[in-house]
């Protein structure tokens, strides 16, 4: 018998379905059926995912020590697909399912060049099949998508891509496709954006104010496409990382204003807090070559083939341009294990 919090998952997948047939030439019965049944089956394989850091974790510093968001189940085993940042670190994981079961859960890898992370219960999820994996590349703007967030106060929502282009992050992060969509949602961290199929498309990781792109407001979410996790899957699960993640890292938050990259934070105890770099610096080339956009920043910083070789920035701080040296790291070396990776 189902609980209440099931048939409200049921009924919204079976909303989302007939808004699915409506925006196009009525559907068979049978297809609709399907429709439906393969948007519960869905529904039920996300989770809720509650994490609590390492107490001196670096990355308690700006995400926190508590953590909640979403998962969703990709594997036979009960593997679970996540929004990395959840799991970085975690000294504890708890999975919740659709059905208020409460399961501990161990990290099994963390990406930093994609931003995914995978987390596998400790005990069987019993009734949840794994989904699908889709292709974002196959979607268009008009079609109608399916958004999913687990634990107790998770919901289903209709959403619609609204954008799929590069993404660059503050934080030293950039992915050459990300979709965005709106309307937002409530808790986007790692829920899951399904296709009328039940198909997976992507994981959820940003709220933002341009979903559109080019500075037009629009708020909604930017997904991690799910196109990124399956050339690296099977390496993920055996090295709990992949090759690409191994790169320079400096420690700096950066935005573009301007045709400017500047520096608006600087990690402790980072190779730019080593060399003297502060908010409000401005970088203007490395190694040499002109930047002007944080994609341009990160792509020549990760040209360099190890992860702690010499970064030469011109940067101006104040009315003075300087020439600075950094030794860069892995950040991955940098971080606290989660037990399991």
């Amino acid at each position: 018998m189902r609980t209440s919090h099931e048939w409200h998952r049921w009924l919204a997948a079976l909303c989302f379905a007939g808004a699915a047939t409506a925006a196009g030439a009525a559907a068979p019965q049978p297809g609709y059926q399907a429709m439906v049944e393969a948007l519960t089956r869905a529904t039920q394989a996300v989770v809720g995912v509650q994490v609590t850091a390492i107490e001196d974790s670096r990355s308690a510093e700006t995400l926190g020590r508590e953590r909640s968001g979403s998962g969703v189940v990709i594997g036979p085993d009960g593997l679970i697909l996540t929004i990395g940042y959840l799991v970085l670190e975690a000294d504890n994981i708890q999975v919740t399912t659709p059905d208020n079961r409460t399961l501990p859960a161990r990290a099994v890898a963390y990406d930093l060049a994609t931003g995914f992370g995978l987390i596998r219960p400790l005990l069987p999820l019993r009734g949840i099949q794994p989904v699908p994996l889709g292709s974002a590349s196959q979607t268009t703007t008009s079609e109608p998508l399916m958004a999913v967030e687990g634990g107790e106060d998770g919901g289903v929502a209709v959403t619609q891509m609204v954008s799929r282009r590069p993404f660059s992050g503050y934080w030293e992060y950039h992915i050459e496709t990300a979709i965005f969509t709106s309307p937002p949602l409530r808790n986007h961290s790692g829920a899951a954006l399904f296709n009328q199929h039940g198909e997976l498309l992507g994981v959820g990781s940003l709220f933002v104010g341009d979903a559109l792109g080019d500075h037009r407001p629009l708020p909604g979410n930017m997904f991690v496409p799910v196109d990124l996790l399956k050339p690296i899957l099977a390496e993920l699960q055996a090295t709990g990382s992949t090759r690409t993640s191994r790169r320079p890292w400096l420690g700096l938050s950066s935005t573009e204003q301007g045709g400017r990259v500047q520096i608006v934070r600087v990690n402790q105890d980072s190779p730019a807090q080593a060399a003297g770099l502060s908010p409000g610096d401005v970088v203007l080339a490395i190694d040499g070559s002109t930047v002007s956009t944080l994609e341009a920043f990160y792509k020549k910083l990760w040209a360099h083939a190890n992860p702690d070789d010499e970064i030469q920035l011109t940067v101006l701080q104040g009315a003075e341009i300087r020439q600075i040296t950094l030794r860069a790291i892995d950040r991955m070396t940098t971080m606290r294990r989660p037990e399991g990776i």
